[in-house]
């Protein structure tokens, strides 16, 4: 059996698998992008919920792990050389699960890193621009008098959205037929600003038709369905 014990993290959240990977996450945008990575590579892993609430991403076990107070991050028991390997980004984890397991990510080396360009383009883009056009249009900024802060977040998440709907034109994923991490990590983020922000109308979503196909059929995957909900 695994001994995880050198990480504080599990003194707050104790692994009752410590042989499986150690998910410590919310069903985030972010979040979700690594749950639904685990059930689609069929790999087993224990989840644990980070409560921003009781501000669990602030206690010195989190920051043990991830310095940085985000989620989600990791512990492979079963690292590189079988040693445990600890890892934080969504994007940093994707890729390490792609690599691990041979799959999620084309083999051609070419390929390889147009894939990553496009998660990079989620992680540098979509991610921070839809982020912060939520905070503007759901949460606390939405009070903020000057209208400008609003209208750049809007209409930057409008050129993104306009980007990545030119990318999918004639394509079923963003690498084509390759279904990949780079649409796990962009359509989550979709996701939440038809959903939770729900900002569809401010972006014309139905002016990019492709971009709302894909995220159907993202949406229609089981192991997106049940990603969705971990941890509970």
């Amino acid at each position: 059996m695994s001994d995880l014990s050198a990480f504080p993290i599990t003194r707050k959240w104790p692994a009752t698998h410590p042989d499986r990977i150690q998910l410590y996450s919310l069903p985030t945008p972010n979040g979700i992008k690594i749950s639904v990575a685990l059930e689609e590579l069929g790999l087993p892993y224990e989840p644990h919920k980070v409560d921003f609430g009781s501000n669990d991403q602030m206690t010195p076990e989190f920051l043990s792990l991830n310095p940085n107070n985000k989620i989600p991050s990791i512990i492979d028991p079963d690292g590189p050389g079988g040693k445990p390997l600890p890892l934080f980004e969504s994007g940093a984890i994707l890729i390490y699960l792609a690599e691990k397991t041979g799959k999620l990510m084309p083999s051609d080396p070419a390929r390889r890193y147009e894939t990553i360009q496009w998660l990079m383009f989620q992680m540098g883009g979509i991610g921070p621009m839809f982020g912060q056009m939520g905070f503007f249009v759901k949460f606390a900024g939405k009070d903020v008098e000057d209208p400008r802060p609003r209208e750049r977040y809007i209409n930057e998440s409008k050129r993104l959205l306009g980007v990545l709907n030119q990318r999918l034109e004639g394509r079923s994923w963003v690498m084509g037929d390759d279904y990949t991490i780079a649409d796990i990590a962009i359509f989550p983020w979709v996701r939440t600003v038809t959903g939770f922000y729900e900002a569809g109308e401010l972006v014309g979503i139905e002016n990019f038709p492709n971009v709302t196909r894909v995220l159907d059929a993202f949406l229609a995957r089981p192991a997106v369905v049940k990603g969705l909900t971990i941890p509970a």
